[in-house]
């Protein structure tokens, strides 16, 4: 354990995390996600677990330490459920963006299979315990400004 990190970030999610460069993204997906197929496509090569976790507490954790990629737009997407209502978890997931995101974020939407496919060209894949249909969210790493 150490102090001041979310226990949720495990060893390698933070390796993962401090590996990853301007504009990597990395995917956040849920129980059902076909991750181990599509994290075979990605950088890091194999699913990291965070079974207990729901989607949103996970990006959560992520979003702690990962500053967002806002040029361009596009920085956190989701997977677009097939009804114009949008899911719970991603309304879960906009308020932690909403916290933790300066400036503003909003999700944008993105077809499930042009989002598989997206996530096959991810740094890492992180699968969550989430039971929510549709809790997937591919999040894009910005630059950590200097000090001073």
């Amino acid at each position: 354990m150490l102090r001041g990190l979310d226990p949720l970030l495990v060893p390698e999610l933070l390796h993962v995390l401090a590996l990853m460069g301007h504009g990597d993204q990395i995917a956040v997906v849920d129980a059902n996600f076909p991750s181990h197929s599509v994290a075979a496509r990605t950088v890091h090569g194999r699913v990291v677990s965070l079974a207990g976790a729901s989607m949103p507490e996970a990006a959560g954790a992520i979003l702690s330490l990962l500053p967002l990629d806002h040029e361009g737009g596009g920085a956190v997407r989701v997977m677009a459920g097939g009804e114009a209502v949008v899911a719970a978890v991603h309304q879960d997931l906009q308020r932690i963006l909403d916290g933790a995101s300066s400036p503003p974020c909003r999700l944008e939407p993105l077809e499930r299979f042009a989002f598989y496919e997206a996530c096959a060209h991810s740094y890492a894949i992180v699968q969550t315990g989430e039971r929510r249909l549709f809790g997937n969210a591919l999040i894009r790493k910005g630059v950590v400004a200097p000090a001073g």
